[in-house]
């Protein structure tokens, strides 16, 4: 497995100018010594050709591996273009979320149309669609990633799993076997980065066979003196998973 990192986590200090985007790709490569990086649709001040080459090429230089380009807008109108962008960068997968959970008795049948529609269009660019289970959406659990799955049937559809959200549920191992790329979602880096936190070393022991990135997330409040330390402390977070990793797989070789 190897360790992502999203630029929503670093939403509020973009959105304070305290970090642009080529700032951002810096500080995952040198501070938290990532693997690989996913753009978030939000977090782009322009997705003209020449900036979208620069962020490439950074990367790049970097040795940052382009995961994915996370967009809600992925199943909207403006869909196709995201999609646009994330060839661009040379991203192999474009995350998605399902609409807003809807009671209606069409909601589902739309939902699937549209989703089939843009899986057809990532398979025209070579990238995999990652549908995310999120809550409070059509897609919130693994029985409905399960139905999407069925309903789409198709090879460019594959999930992000959030492994907060669908650990310990029927069917969690065949849905991970099933996923391109899982997401840990963790409130506060200080417990994560902990030893005495069990979430870490739970993951790594579900994971242990997943080859995908692991996007560790959480949000990494724009600098004030009360949250200075915020991004040190997600660095720790993040090496104490690395360092887990690196057992396990010590582990597993011997």
């Amino acid at each position: 497995m190897k360790i992502a990192v999203s630029s929503a986590t670093f939403a509020q200090a973009i959105a304070a100018g305290e970090l642009t985007q080529l700032e951002w790709l810096d500080v995952c490569a040198n501070e938290l010594e990532a693997d690989a990086v996913v753009f978030d649709a939000a977090q782009f001040p322009r997705t003209d050709g020449e900036y979208l080459a620069q962020l490439k090429k950074t990367a790049v230089d970097l040795g940052l591996a382009v995961a994915g380009v996370a967009a809600d807008g992925l199943l909207l109108e403006e869909g196709e273009n995201w999609l646009a962008v994330a060839d661009r960068l040379g991203a192999p997968l474009a995350l998605a979320r399902a609409p807003q959970a809807n009671d209606g008795p069409g909601a589902w049948g739309a939902f699937t149309d549209v989703l089939k529609m843009r899986a057809r269009d990532a398979k025209r660019r070579n990238i995999t669609l990652a549908l995310r289970n999120v809550p409070q959406t059509l897609c919130s659990s693994i029985a409905d990633l399960r139905r999407v799955a069925k309903d789409i049937d198709s090879a460019w559809l594959r999930f992000a799993l959030d492994l907060g959200t669908g650990r310990g549920n029927d069917g969690s191992a065949a849905t991970l076997a099933k996923s391109v790329i899982v997401t840990a979602t963790f409130d506060d880096p200080a417990i994560f980065a902990g030893s005495s936190d069990r979430f870490a070393s739970d993951l790594i022991a579900e994971l242990a066979r997943f080859r995908g990135c692991v996007l560790l997330d959480c949000t990494i409040a724009a600098e004030t003196p009360q949250n200075s330390a915020t991004r040190g402390t997600f660095h720790k977070a993040l090496r104490r998973f690395a360092d887990l990793r690196a057992r396990s797989l010590t582990a597993a070789a011997s």
